[in-house]
């Protein structure tokens, strides 16, 4: 172990046990050498303490090579066996997050699969097996396969903020490591089941009041926890009698019956089905450990090999391409530590208070009062949804500072404007604030239509200007889009970029031209939803298809959500800069508009909205039978469009942008994977036909055949 890592730990004041000296850290001679990824050693008592640190990685992952070598470590054990075995993380920043899904794509078939897990699930069960006292110390994240290991141990014990979860469900598959026999086993079921099919963490004292861990405590009082537990004095709570009934199958298939209702919900069988084969597995075996741990290795090895795990396995390494925007490995004095916005609406306001939960000083400016004074409340009802204390909230309230003089501008590193699209506006605020920006201060625009070139002209340093895209509702969406332009300072992109990830969003790096990419990728798919509609296609018909599709909700719906007055902007900056065949907007809808019915911000747009949710009917007749590709092809042209023209640099970006962004049916991979995988030719026909009975709009972008793809969507 290095001294960076020492220095790391001891900032935390982490309790090592025999690592706790930093002679036997820094000269490995106490330390067994053989392996790269553990360090072992005995204290005066001799209790074994086991570090898990993985080689070269910034938090712990289970791969391949860290199983081999915690196996030679329980073999070393055997000979003397310790007092007890301890087993946490040398690194300060969680337990153990999974799996190395990198080593997924290695498998290539369900023998593969069963063959390595089959490894794995010995090597667990010599640890569960151990007779000496085994304890997992748990900070930060313990998740999929790193919560699996502690299941196997005697005891858990936590430090305060650590979280739990399997997230197996996620990556269309379930736990694999006998997590789908341990936590039934140890938690009430139905708990455990609803981990499991949601794939949602579970927090420190929740964890403690279903069983998860048997002690919640401080570091410092870490060591006498320990000797509590190796004393067995430390109470193991395990099922209780609300596990009893469901020894039995008959009750195990009538709460199955509702649990597959509710996962359908969310998750369509026919596009996702981990949740079904997880509940048929709990259905059969749940009262036999060893029979469902064997089931679930051959379930495991199934789902890995369909065509859904494949793609979402894809999704999860598009979202880390996302994040590789925004990291750098410049100083950290680049990082932005005071934001200022101007402009407390819906956007604006939300903007700053995530800014602020995420740690940041922000100053916010609005002419009207009232509209910071309900800004800082929306901040205060996040804080309470994402569980905060009072005091946490009072610290998050404190650092979001009301600024109606505009005085923020002089101070801030980042200066973000993000008032109604009306360029006038824009131009006027920026050439009022540029000349007060402190040197080196970020200049940003919260735009979704206006060009950048339209708004750097009245700049004396365009240079500064970049465009920050956030997505409503901000606290909810996860990608941002950053807008590149021909003159802007390449440190400045890269901040913009850093910042993003700074926030806890996805940074997506796109060029100034119209719609940029979400929005030049979604408008053709709303725009048809309405035309559908305008020929008496059922709104609640047009949704269904594209919910069926797997879409999260449908364009009716969305549209109604994003704001029928946005879209009509968009639409008609698209139409006149983009498409001139873009259908025109029928008046009827304008005439919504004029009324002040823009959607589920007024209560009535397409839908009318009660508590937030649109009022459905039973769709009077169904859409017809092209609806599907009439909505789904022109998003995916529009986004060959885009990789065409270089508004993006890859397909595979391309693909993460519009998961992340508009919900594009995961389970595909992405919009434009998804066309590789139904065939380019293919989608060259279809709109070709689409085309021949529709009109131009449909004409496939020359794109297509220039084989744009190949290069960049395979797995």
């Amino acid at each position: 172990m290095t001294g960076p890592v020492y220095s790391a730990l001891k900032d935390r004041h982490m309790e090592l046990g025999p690592f706790i000296n930093a002679t036997q850290l820094l000269h490995r001679s106490a330390i067994h050498k053989r392996w790269n990824n553990w360090h072992l050693a005995r204290d005066a008592s001799d209790v074994a303490w086991l570090l898990l640190d993985k080689a070269g990685a910034s938090a712990n992952v289970l791969s391949e090579e860290v199983l081999r070598e915690l196996g030679e470590v329980i073999e070393s054990l055997q000979d003397a066996m310790p007092r007890a075995l301890v087993i946490r993380s040398a690194k300060p920043g969680s337990f153990c997050v999974g799996a190395d899904i990198s080593e997924f794509r290695q498998l290539h078939n369900e023998r593969d699969v069963i063959n390595k897990l089959s490894d794995a699930h010995i090597l667990i069960q010599q640890l569960a097996d151990l007779p000496c006292p085994t304890i997992a110390v748990i900070h930060g994240a313990a998740l999929g396969g790193g919560l699996e290991l502690a299941l196997c141990c005697d005891y858990r014990l936590a430090i305060h903020g650590a979280s739990f979860g399997l997230p197996e469900i996620l990556l269309g598959l379930h736990p694999g490591l006998g997590g789908t026999a341990r936590l039934p086993a140890l938690i009430p079921p139905l708990d455990a089941m609803q981990m499991m099919l949601t794939g949602k963490n579970t927090y420190d004292r929740k964890a403690l009041s279903l069983g998860l861990i048997d002690r919640l405590v401080e570091e410092r009082h870490l060591a006498g926890a320990l000797e509590d537990a190796i004393k067995g004095k430390v109470h193991r709570r395990r099922s209780d009698w609300r596990a009893q009934p469901f020894l039995y199958a008959w009750v195990r298939q009538l709460v199955g019956r509702r649990m597959r209702a509710e996962a359908a919900k969310q998750a369509p069988p026919q596009h996702y089905p981990a949740p079904e084969a997880l509940i048929s597995l709990w259905e059969k075996h749940a009262g036999n450990p060893g029979s469902m741990i064997h089931a679930e290795l051959l379930s495991f090895a199934k789902l890995l090999n369909t065509q859904t795990s494949r793609n979402l396995v894809r999704v999860f390494f598009l979202r880390e391409k996302l994040k590789e925007q925004g990291k750098s490995k410049s100083l950290s004095s680049d990082a932005i530590k005071h934001l200022h916005v101007i402009g407390a609406g819906a956007m604006g306001g939300d903007i700053a208070g995530w800014c602020a939960l995420q740690g940041l000083r922000v100053s916010l400016h609005d002419t009207r009062p009232e509209s910071i004074a309900k800004a800082i409340g929306n901040a205060a009802k996040l804080c309470e949804s994402k569980h905060l204390s009072s005091a946490e909230t009072r610290d998050v309230l404190d650092r979001l500072i009301p600024d109606p003089d505009n005085s923020g501008v002089e101070q801030a590193d980042l200066v973000l404007e993000a008032v109604p699209e009306d360029l006038e506006l824009k131009l006027k605020i920026h050439t009022a604030i540029e000349p007060r920006l402190k040197p080196g201060a970020i200049l940003a625009t919260n735009t979704s239509s206006i060009l950048l070139e339209d708004l750097r002209g009245e700049l004396s340093d365009p240079t500064r200007l970049v465009g920050i895209h956030f997505f409503n509702p901000v606290a909810k969406m996860q990608l941002v889009e950053v807008v590149n332009h021909s003159v802007i300072n390449a440190t400045i992109f890269r901040r913009a970029r850093q910042f993003v990830d700074q926030i806890g969003k996805l940074p997506v790096p796109v060029a100034s031209a119209p719609g940029f990419l979400v929005n030049r990728a979604l408008t053709p798919y709303l725009v048809e939803a309405i035309c559908l509609l305008d020929e008496g296609v059922p709104a609640e018909a047009i949704d269904k298809v594209a919910i069926d599709f797997g879409m999260p909700m449908g364009p009716i719906e969305l549209a109604d959500q994003v704001g029928l007055d946005v879209c009509i902007d968009v639409a008609d900056m698209l139409r006149e800069r983009v498409n001139p065949h873009q259908p025109e907007t029928p008046e009827w809808l304008r005439s919504k508009v004029e009324k002040g019915h823009l959607g589920r911000k007024t209560g009535k747009g397409l839908y009318t909205w009660t508590e937030g949710k649109p009022k459905k009917r039973n769709p009077r007749k169904p859409a017809p039978t092209d609806t599907l590709d009439r909505l789904i092809l022109p998003m995916l042209n529009a986004c060959m469009a885009c990789l065409r023209e270089e508004v993006i640099a890859d397909a595979e970006l391309l693909d993460g942008a519009m998961i992340f962004a508009t919900g594009f049916a995961p389970f595909t991979g992405g919009p434009l994977h998804y066309a590789q995988q139904r065939g380019v030719s293919e989608i060259i026909k279809r709109l070709h036909d689409l085309q021949e009975d529709h009109g131009e709009r449909f004409a496939p972008d020359p794109g297509w055949s220039e084989g744009l793809l190949e290069p960049s969507t395979q797995d």
